[in-house]
């Protein structure tokens, strides 16, 4: 896609595109997206934080307001923009508005998936903690095909339900999307930190998918994105219940000079 704004600034393009992308699935708005870009000083964390946590703070209050069906519409966008906000400071987890603007976003995005038939926030037992996710139950008789989906360095379970989450589900799958250890969840909430031999986290994700009489255990599949695509094929190397392993992203060739 063209760059339409910040030219001198690629992080934040790429933020603002990571944000478009999410529209597809109603993640996001491209107005919106736009015009809260537009009021963000290249360079500036802060100036960023500002506009992507007053629009969020303003769908929220309107959708909070509405009809059902607005509020979740609205609801699910203000949970992609409060994530926005706190994005670029993560490098000083102490600073108070990261926890609050993630959240804001996590109790947006539980208020609208709701509205959503099947789609339900799961705790998936791990060690001597939980890892905390959702679960997408394909409608439809017998045992189903299930797909499994994390993210990977900065990414959290509830962006995955605008790339893929709900697509799989309409389709006939099970998905299970969760936060693993060192990931957004964990990471607020004082749990485990990131490992890198991710096969002992898919394990036991896989112990509590497939007990669900409604999944076909022999039709389990794996998707790790951005990170996670170096993370799901690692787990893939080591786990033999998986029938499939996508990496999307994360292992890639650097283009020749």
């Amino acid at each position: 896609m063209k760059q339409l704004m910040f030219h001198d600034d690629p992080p934040f393009w790429f933020e603002t595109l990571r944000n478009l992308g999410l529209a597809a699935y109603g993640g996001s708005d491209v107005g919106e997206v736009i015009a809260t870009a537009a009021r963000v000083t290249p360079g500036d964390y802060d100036s960023w934080h500002d506009a992507w946590l007053a629009t969020a703070e303003r769908l929220e209050a309107e959708a909070r307001g509405s009809h059902p069906v607005s509020a979740r519409d609205g609801l699910l966008r203000a949970s992609s923009y409060y994530r926005a906000a706190e994005f670029f400071l993560h490098g000083h987890p102490e600073d108070p508005r990261v926890d609050h603007a993630y959240e804001r976003g996590v109790s947006c995005f539980r208020d609208a998936i709701a509205h959503f038939p099947g789609v339900t926030p799961v705790e998936i037992p791990y060690e001597d903690t939980v890892l905390h996710g959702y679960l997408y139950r394909a409608t439809g008789e017998g045992p189903r095909p299930a797909v499994v989906r994390h993210n990977g360095f900065d990414g959290a379970a509830e962006e995955l339900h605008f790339s893929g989450a709900l697509g799989g589900q309409e389709r006939g799958y099970h998905v299970l999307t969760f936060d693993g250890p060192g990931q957004p969840a964990a990471i607020h909430r004082d749990g485990p930190a990131f490992r890198p031999d991710w096969e002992n986290v898919v394990g036991p994700v896989l112990d509590f998918l497939t007990r669900d009489p409604g999944v076909d255990p022999a039709r389990t599949a794996l998707l790790g994105v951005s990170l996670g695509g170096y993370l799901a094929p690692r787990a893939a190397a080591y786990e033999p219940r998986l029938a499939a392993v996508v990496a999307l992203d994360g292992v890639s060739t650097p283009s020749p000079p």
